[in-house]
């Protein structure tokens, strides 16, 4: 492996114990890695996934010209569970299959994490864990859970856990891809296309802003009509698992950094344990993962510092590569966590 080439890997995780209780057969852990660990195994990135996201999609973040650059980190993008490149209802074979595949948690994806930083990277100290989305409250759940491993925490577009409004969000989408005929309660013999065409136009209304489509920013995207715009989502999501995308949604919608053994739901003292450098920045015209909600949160980690960035591209705008301005604030944010002196 160069440095400056991504190498697809799979961790074989065995039978995985899962905080609902189940056990999740032959556990695989997807992941993408580029750059070398040092000897003192501490110039470890870390990118969790976001919903819908394949681990490439991760990649804009990475590079040369990057803070986050391949020469001088080992950056590595864990897929999550239930994704479709990590263990998921769509490649999980026998009784766990399809929507037979068990609840998953924010904290069974990063204690999965932890076991691939343990075992494969010698348990290195994590310089920055960083992501978008769900790639946030991932990134927000490995800092409250492992403090002394992670010394710094980049959050974009999420909160800690699902606040009441986005539970909603989501409950729309959700019903939008099961009142197909043909989603069968998840046991289709063809993919319910109607149903995944509905929800990804539900969805395309919401990962905007009203500013984005009032001031026609699609266009920069290279439609020439809102029409091109939706009809690009509904052909994203025909190529994504029905089962798929709700067993994420399920962990999206259940998703709180303090729902596991080690904070038993104090949501207070979960964030309370944020004490590494830590930026939340979420989008001023986010529609679920709101600006306040992630002030709220941020207020209460003694480490975290509230950057909004205010872009009018909603909840798109904390995307790696997605929106120009947006990417330029979270870069030199990662450079600024980068740059700090350990503690």
């Amino acid at each position: 492996m160069t440095k400056n080439q991504w190498v697809k890997d799979d961790f074989e995780a065995g039978d995985l114990p899962l905080s609902s209780g189940e056990t999740l057969r032959s556990a695989c852990l997807h992941y993408h890695q580029i750059g070398h660990l040092n000897a003192p195994k501490d110039n470890l990135i870390l990118l969790p996934t976001y919903y819908g996201g394949a681990a490439g999609g991760n990649y804009p973040w990475v590079g040369p010209d990057s803070p986050l650059n391949p020469d001088k980190y080992c950056v590595v993008i864990p897929s999550m569970l239930g994704a479709g490149e990590s263990s998921s209802p769509s490649n999980t074979p026998g009784s766990q299959s399809g929507s037979c595949f068990p609840a998953i948690s924010l904290y069974d994806n990063v204690m999965l994490q932890k076991r691939l930083v343990d075992e494969v990277f010698g348990g290195a100290s994590l310089a920055l864990v960083m992501g978008w989305s769900m790639g946030g409250m991932q990134a927000l759940q490995w800092g409250c859970l492992f403090p002394d491993q992670v010394r710094s925490v980049l959050a974009t577009c999420c909160t800690g856990r699902c606040y009441p409004h986005n539970q909603v969000f989501l409950e729309g989408v959700k019903a939008a891809l099961t009142c197909d005929q043909f989603y069968q309660d998840g046991h289709y013999q063809l993919p319910p296309a109607r149903g995944l065409r509905a929800f990804g136009r539900v969805y395309a209304g919401w990962a905007y802003s009203q500013a984005f489509f009032r001031h026609e920013h699609w266009r920069e995207l290279g439609f020439q009509s809102i029409e091109d715009l939706l009809q690009f989502w509904e052909q994203d999501h025909l190529g994504q698992d029905a089962n798929n995308l709700l067993a994420v949604l399920n962990t999206w919608q259940q998703g709180d950094i303090s729902n596991n053994p080690t904070f038993q739901g104090n949501y207070q003292a979960a964030l309370a344990a944020m004490t590494m450098p830590t930026r939340m920045m979420p989008s001023a015209t986010d529609l679920y993962f709101t600006a306040e909600d992630a002030g709220n949160d941020a207020r209460q980690m003694p480490g975290a510092r509230l950057e909004v960035l205010p872009s009018e591209w909603g909840h798109v705008a904390g995307g790696a590569g997605r929106e120009s301005q947006s990417q330029t604030k979270i870069l030199a944010a990662a450079a600024e966590l980068l740059s700090a002196p350990a503690s």
